[in-house]
């Protein structure tokens, strides 16, 4: 993510965490600094989610103590486990949506309320420090006109896991694809001026990533900790290059419905 010059600006790419801009309090407050004015909403899309969505509120709920309380939206797709009744217990707002990832962030962003967006997988979990990297971003104006991603790690020590994350920093690096998993920061009048999400049923991440462009989006140094259960149980390998697979079809302009069937 960056220009042909990726390599030698990639400090200008990169978020610094909020410590290197001086010391923290308890909460991941910048001690001095003033409470940001932060209106934000972190929409969710979820289908049948009730094994990873408890712990990926969990991870949200430090935003109040950096000080600010974001807007949680599920954006359900029909689910018919304990989602529901799990996003309800944390305080998060579920609207209905038809299947589809595409469709249902596209839901999310519309029912949204704060002025940035953030949004991110149901099995996805932030690292501790994410809000205050979050007030770091949204305090600088500039940033309105950028997105921020953070850094893809897997709940997984196997040695196919920490390959598979030194993958996906050499795709985001030189091809500037993150994926959805890595979350995606990003305000409301730069996501309604670049069009949105498109309400496809695969590749929609990719789709969007591509319309903001590699030398707008910046990386968070803070980790977006995602399930690696699809990994374990379809084998590493082979998930990763069913992904390549799908990947080189979209660039080749197959039709997102034609690679959902091949994906699935």
């Amino acid at each position: 993510m960056g220009s042909s010059d990726t390599s030698k600006n990639e400090d200008l790419w990169r978020v610094p965490l909020p410590g290197a801009l001086g010391p923290l309090d308890a909460h991941g407050r910048r001690i001095g600094a003033p409470a940001p004015d932060l209106s934000i909403s972190v929409i969710i899309p979820c289908l049948n989610a009730e094994n990873g969505l408890k712990r990926t509120l969990d991870s949200l709920a430090s935003a109040e103590r950096s000080g600010f309380a974001p807007e949680i939206i599920i954006a359900d797709g029909g689910s018919t486990d304990a989602t529901r009744d799990i996003a309800e217990a944390a305080g998060a707002r579920v609207i209905e949506s038809a299947p589809g990832r595409g469709i249902q962030l596209a839901a999310g962003a519309r029912a949204a309320k704060g002025d940035w967006l953030l949004f991110l997988h149901g099995d996805t979990a932030l690292e501790r420090g994410w809000a205050a990297s979050v007030m770091v971003f949204a305090s600088n104006d500039r940033n309105r006109e950028r997105g921020a991603v953070f850094t893809f790690a897997l709940d997984d020590d196997s040695p196919a896991a920490r390959r598979l994350e030194g993958m996906v920093r050499w795709r985001n690096r030189w091809l500037g694809l993150p994926y959805g998993d890595q979350g995606l920061l990003i305000h409301r009048r730069f996501y309604r001026r670049l069009g949105g999400y498109k309400e496809i049923p695969l590749m929609e991440d990719v789709d969007f990533v591509r319309r903001v462009g590699m030398s707008r989006l910046a990386l968070f140094d803070i980790k977006a900790i995602t399930s690696a259960e699809r990994y374990v149980r379809a084998g590493y390998l082979r998930r990763a290059l069913r992904n390549l697979f799908c990947l080189t079809l979209f660039f080749l302009r197959v039709p997102p419905r034609l690679i959902a069937r091949i994906y699935s």
